[in-house]
């Protein structure tokens, strides 16, 4: 059975930094993309970063460019989301998905990249004070 479950999200105040991390459990396929999302309250879901399991090519949204980083372990079981540099409107639940195809880690700025994904952990929420 496959898990994937995050952890890091915290309370900072603008301009810090955090690092979540994902990890991955029970799967015994090569699961292409790792996708990192967010959804605010009132908010759709939005992805912020996805990564190749396989050659590590990475992919971010344009509002995290700059500032977030996603990364994998040589073991490529947990996948990290170093964020740096955040404001308010970074505050969310983030969500790790797992068992993208590829492309989908192409279009993970895109509305549709979420439905691609075949697992997703509970979420890590990430709070920014002003």
């Amino acid at each position: 059975q496959v898990q994937v479950m995050e952890s890091g999200g915290d309370t900072v105040q603008s301009g810090g930094s955090l690092r979540l991390s994902c990890k991955v459990s029970g799967y015994t396929g090569n699961y292409n993309c790792v996708g990192w999302f967010r959804q605010a309250p009132g908010k759709e879901r939005e992805g912020v970063a996805g990564i190749h399991t396989t050659g590590g090519t990475t992919y971010y949204a344009d509002s995290v460019k700059g500032r977030f980083t996603i990364s994998q372990d040589s073991a490529r079981t947990t996948v990290s989301l170093q964020m740096n540099n955040l404001t308010p409107e970074d505050t969310a639940m983030y969500y790790c998905a797992a068992d993208g195809p590829r492309a989908a880690c192409g279009i993970i700025g895109q509305k549709a990249a979420g439905t691609y994904f075949g697992h997703w952990g509970q979420g890590t929420q990430v709070t920014v004070s002003s």
